[in-house]
């Protein structure tokens, strides 16, 4: 079955007026699937087969949820990723909760995506440095003395402490606290204390090991993967599709971060429903946005969403919209969006820190964060905080959800969940890549 192209507007910043850019992306006709399921009994878990022909909405109900002692293989191959639209499901309830699959996405997916981990504005000036921890790997990104932007394990290579201990700062070396090795912004390895009469030793086979950092826009990036395409490459039509937002223009105000009880994937998926969840769960927000012409788009890595705001909507409701982002609307691969509108943004970065447990930074900017205007600012982030709990509630209520035996995998709207099913294909890729390659 061809599906119909969906389209999506969103604004380009003018000072005096904003226009609008359009774009169409074609689904590809894929093959009809089918899905295998393990029926649960007590104790133990038969494997059994399923035909999307013959029991079309099987996957949700109570005799298809999979045991968590099943391989990881046959956990994976729960998952269809040719069907189309009109005949997906969604990735199987064991993908939420089964440990082997947390493993193998820290492996393949945080260990080989690019990654944001910090922003533009904190490495401005030569010797400005951020940490991060990515993957379980701790990492320090910092701007050296030739303005070059480079990123490193943060690892002395003597004992293997942390070098850099502070989230962020400004330095002329590293000074690692255990044994005081010295290291230059360029990661090379300058001072070795009370090192003399030690035989065969290089020191420079001995500097920091490097890992690959870049930046885009406010964001800066790290890839753990040595041969990993560039980030520009790999964000392809996306650069140009978010310059004429000028998010250059706008500046960091405040961070919020918040711990959910659920799987990093509920909330992406919550996240990628294209709205099919705002009139049920979020009433302020769904009285300002147009619903029926809220639109999803997928590209390679990313999708992006978009609404226009109802023209009756009152100027404080619609502001609270604006706030939330609806004009412009992004999730890039795997776990970060952006959340844009004329001289407004939030970032969310989804962190897994558990089978059951998230955290989700929000990075809030404005165009202008003058002292005057920072009550309004506040203001507006407390109308982020109102949904954001209702999304919390959500999400946590849906973890629970998965790891009951009533059920297996759900069925997705044509209309609403095509971004929800670019991310179950784009996971199922990664993972099962990387478990052939182990076998």
């Amino acid at each position: 079955m061809l599906l119909k192209p969906l389209r999506f507007t969103y604004f380009r910043k003018n000072a005096s007026v904003t226009p609008f850019v359009s774009h169409t992306f074609k689904t590809k006709d894929l093959k009809p699937f089918r899905f295998t399921h393990f029926q649960k009994k007590v104790g133990v878990g038969a494997p059994s087969s399923y035909n999307s022909s013959d029991r079309r909405h099987s996957p949700s109900s109570a005799d298809a949820s999979a045991p968590m002692n099943g391989t990881l293989k046959s956990i994976l191959d729960l998952y269809d990723p040719s069907a189309p639209l009109a005949q997906a499901s969604t990735i199987p309830a064991p993908w939420y909760v089964d440990p082997g699959v947390a493993e193998l996405e820290r492996q393949a997916v945080f260990g080989r995506a690019w990654q944001a981990v910090g922003r533009a504005d904190q490495l401005r000036e030569k010797g400005d440095f951020l940490t991060a921890e990515l993957a379980g790997e701790p990492i320090v990104v910092v701007r050296g003395e030739d303005g070059v932007v480079r990123g490193f394990f943060n690892v002395c290579r003597h004992h293997a402490a942390a070098v850099v201990t502070e989230p962020q700062g400004h330095a002329a070396q590293f000074r690692c606290p255990y044994h005081g090795w010295t290291y230059g912004m360029d990661g090379a390895l300058k001072g070795v204390p009370e090192f003399e009469g030690v035989c065969d030793f290089d020191r420079a086979k001995n500097g920091l090991l490097p890992v690959r950092a870049e930046i885009w826009e406010n964001f800066v990036f790290v890839n753990l993967d040595s041969q990993a395409k560039p980030l520009r490459e790999f964000l392809g039509g996306l650069v140009s599709l978010v310059e004429p937002l000028g998010l250059g223009e706008l500046r960091f105000f405040e961070r919020r971060t918040y711990t959910l009880q659920c799987n990093w994937k509920v909330y992406v998926d919550n996240y990628l429903d294209g709205g099919y969840h705002v009139p049920h769960l979020h009433k302020g927000l769904n009285s300002v946005l147009d619903y029926t012409r809220y639109t999803i788009e997928n590209f390679e890595h990313y999708c992006v969403q978009s609404s226009p705001l109802r023209s009756d909507a009152d100027s404080d409701a619609a502001a609270a919209a604006t706030r939330q982002g609806r004009a412009f609307y992004l999730w890039l691969y795997p776990n970060f969006m952006i959340n844009a509108y004329e001289g407004v943004m939030d970032t969310n970065l989804v962190l897994p820190l558990g089978i059951d447990r998230c955290a989700v930074v929000f990075d809030f900017y404005f165009k202008g964060i003058a002292t005057e205007a920072q009550a309004h600012h506040r203001e507006s982030i407390a109308v982020s905080e109102k949904v954001q709990a209702e999304d919390v509630a959500i999400c946590e209520a849906v973890q629970r959800g998965l790891h009951s035996r009533a059920y297996g995998a759900g069925r997705l709207s044509v209309r609403r969940e095509a971004g929800e099913h670019l991310f179950h294909r784009l996971l199922h890729a990664d993972l099962t890549q990387a478990a052939a390659a182990a076998e």
